[in-house]
């Protein structure tokens, strides 16, 4: 049995799901607030969940980020209104391993679900396309899925340390204060799962991102 969550902010689009899929996939739980999907998500463990893009306090990309901190076994799949390309691509790049459109019929919803939940990486043609496109674009580096699991602000202060600064002095770069930076790199390393500076620096220069 393959365990699915749901988060949307429209109540009759989760209840429709709900009525929809198939007994074989069972749905462990919805929300439709980013935050509370996340901590439900993290108690329930599902197999995979269905997310909707575009909702408040960041959407799908946000629930999808939130979980995958603690939790990166579980699978997502996005669902939206929208097929622009670039909430496709961002989708992709938080972690989701498959975007599809809200007008997929019930059947290809639950065989899309089966897909990834085994591994398959889910689009329609046009949807693929884009990925395909954009991610062909992109130098491989910033494909690394290390480097994804760090936010932008993450990323900065990695590439200023490993660049020999002080927290001060990086502090000074970003205009924020060496107490940020310090709280920032300690997040870095411990995504990264790394001991001290010596090695962070190392890891950058195996990446060529210093």
């Amino acid at each position: 049995m393959t365990t699915v969550f749901i988060v949307d902010d429209h109540d009759l689009f989760r209840s429709g799901v709900r009525a929809e899929l198939p007994d074989d996939l069972e749905i462990v739980g919805d929300a439709s607030q980013v935050q509370p999907a996340i901590e439900m998500i993290r108690e329930r463990q599902p197999d995979l969940v269905l997310v909707d893009v575009h909702m408040p306090d960041g959407g799908g990309r946000a629930v999808i980020v939130g979980v995958h901190d603690t939790h990166p076994n579980i699978r997502f799949l996005a669902i939206s209104a929208s097929d622009a390309p670039e909430d496709v691509v961002a989708t992709v790049r938080a972690g989701a391993r498959g975007y599809v459109t809200k007008t997929v019929s019930p059947q290809d919803l639950a065989e899309a679900i089966r897909r990834v939940v085994e591994g398959d990486a889910v689009f329609s043609p046009k949807l693929a396309g884009f990925v395909l496109d954009a991610f062909s674009a992109m130098d491989v580096k910033d494909l690394d899925p290390d480097l994804d699991k760090l936010t932008k602000r993450e990323r900065e202060v990695l590439q200023h340390i490993a660049r020999g600064y002080t927290y001060k002095e990086v502090g000074e770069q970003l205009f924020i204060s060496a107490k940020t930076v310090e709280n920032h790199m300690s997040a870095v390393l411990r995504k990264l799962q790394l001991s001290n500076r010596r090695e962070l620096t190392r890891w950058a220069q195996d990446r060529d991102l210093i």
